[in-house]
């Protein structure tokens, strides 16, 4: 089983399929290069989709730090992406809404500078289309789109801050 949503309110577990989540920007688990962060363009990395199911009306993009000293930090949050099997860098279609910095758009990585964070890129195959404005924050998406998950995958990438900026 896998543990793909943290809101409190959701306490049912199923068994997803799983999406294969790559990126030629960075390997799972390996370092987040500068152009994807605060620290360089600031854009967000290309995204690899694979064995998304027939089934898939769409798609939903989440990136977190779980590692931010005031608990979890949402970087972005998409919903409603057309099903695909590439996300381009610097480009996104679907419906953005409000991530932890106040903004309607991918914010990269930007830990302080007294560790190493790690950013999870967690993309979900819906069965269904969203209805949510574009004020909505990551508990509000998680529970509007926890009946329709039918696959989930991540890609986990770490960044650490050059101390001398």
């Amino acid at each position: 089983m896998i543990n793909i949503i943290t809101n409190p309110d959701i306490t049912s577990a199923i068994d997803y399929k799983e999406l294969y989540i790559s990126s030629i920007a960075f390997q799972n688990n390996g370092m987040i290069p500068l152009k994807y962060t605060c620290d360089g363009s600031n854009i967000n990395p290309p995204l690899n989709i694979e064995n998304i199911p027939e089934e898939a009306k769409s798609l939903t993009l989440i990136v977190d730090d779980p590692d931010a000293p005031i608990g979890t930090w949402v970087h972005w949050v998409v919903w409603n992406i057309p099903v695909t099997h590439q996300i381009k860098e610097n480009e996104i279609h679907g419906t953005e809404g409000l991530n932890d910095f106040q903004q309607h758009h991918y914010a990269g990585p930007c830990p302080p500078p007294s560790g190493t964070h790690r950013y999870f890129f967690k993309v979900y195959a819906l069965n269904a289309l969203l209805d949510l404005p574009s004020g909505t924050k990551k508990p509000q998406l998680e529970k509007a789109m926890s009946e329709y998950i039918i696959a989930f995958g991540e890609l986990i990438g770490f960044y650490k801050r050059n101390n001398s900026k």
